[in-house]
């Protein structure tokens, strides 16, 4: 008799109360994502000071890969498994300072039932909004609601 290995079923988070969490979709490119990273860090902590100021905290869904020195969902593979230690109900703050590719984030997002807000940089060095607006229209097109701020 064959033996198959089933998969684990786990339970989703809990939302604790005025926490936001907080991804950043990257590029496919390991060496864009570590050029881009201090960038990205820099909106993270900004984004991150704005929320504390109005009595809320910020998760960061997943650490900084010490092996690659950036904090950036880099595949579709790694953002399902960051999507599974968000709580479902949870504010959700997408963060980009530079160009990424929405298909990383996008199956979770679906998913996802809290509210969603994207947020980018207006910068000629880095191109956030080029990828915020990216990220948006693969949102529209779901039917998946969210707003949008950018600096």
């Amino acid at each position: 008799m064959t033996s198959y290995a089933l998969p684990v079923v786990s339970t989703p988070p809990e939302a604790p109360a005025r926490t936001a969490y907080l991804i950043a979709s990257g590029d496919l490119r390991e060496s864009a994502n570590a050029a881009g990273w201090p960038t990205q860090a820099a909106m993270e902590a900004d984004v991150t000071a704005a929320l504390e100021k109005l009595g809320w905290s910020v998760v960061r869904a997943n650490d900084i890969d010490p092996a690659t020195g950036h904090g950036f969902i880099s595949s579709q593979r790694m953002g399902m498994e960051v999507f599974r230690s968000i709580p479902r109900e949870a504010p959700l703050i997408v963060a980009e300072a530079v160009w990424q590719y929405s298909h990383h984030v996008l199956a979770g997002l679906r998913t996802h039932r809290g509210p969603i807000l994207t947020v980018a940089n207006f910068a000629g060095d880095w191109p956030g909004l080029v990828g915020l607006l990216g990220l948006n229209a693969g949102l529209t097109k779901m039917g998946t609601p969210y707003s949008t701020l950018w600096s």
